[in-house]
């Protein structure tokens, strides 16, 4: 850091790694309700969380959740101070975050979609399928996307053919059913 950046010479803390949860699509009624398309919508973890960063377009604001409540697939939350629609509609399309430290923490063998996010993806033979680039959750189930060299793969995220996920080591590891990678 340039002592322009920081005139004092200060020691800077470690900005917060932020932690996208879901988007908020819409408003919801006219008392400044927003519906948020979360991510991973098992997600629990929101909660307990009351201070959340909201990213629109590359400018974050730290605002703190006044209430929250689950609705037909997604969940309704009310940001303090939004008491009006017309305040609410400001946030629609804003990528709603939190920071990684205040996620609760999970048993062995679970994992966060944004721990996954970016992993090489590699069969049981140990040849490079590509990388993944999201989770697609559908009502039978989540979906990973690999995008390898030339073409995009589905990959179902099931016991049954994801071998190993080594996150310290930045790979999946799977065995697809014969078939699966040439649709």
């Amino acid at each position: 850091m340039s002592k322009r950046n920081n005139p004092t010479g200060a020691p800077q803390e470690e900005p917060e790694r932020l932690v996208p949860l879901g988007e908020i699509v819409t408003t919801h009624g006219v008392q400044g309700w927003l519906k948020l398309k979360l991510y991973n919508p098992e997600t629990s973890g929101l909660c307990l969380i009351q201070r959340v960063v909201l990213n629109k377009a590359g400018v974050y604001s730290h605002r703190f959740l006044q209430a929250k409540k689950a609705h037909k697939g997604h969940l309704l939350i009310k940001l303090e101070g939004t008491d009006r629609i017309e305040e609410a509609e400001l946030w629609v399309g804003s990528i709603l975050c939190v920071a990684e430290a205040a996620l609760q923490p999970l048993e062995p063998g679970e994992y966060y979609y944004y721990q996954v996010l970016g992993l090489d993806v590699f069969n049981t033979q140990g040849e490079w399928l590509g990388t993944l680039t999201r989770i697609w959750s559908k009502k039978g189930g989540d979906l990973y996307v690999v995008q390898g060299t030339a073409k995009e793969y589905l990959i179902p995220a099931v016991k049954e053919i994801i071998e190993q996920i080594d996150l310290r080591g930045r790979k999946i590891i799977v065995n697809p059913p014969p078939g699966l990678l040439d649709l």
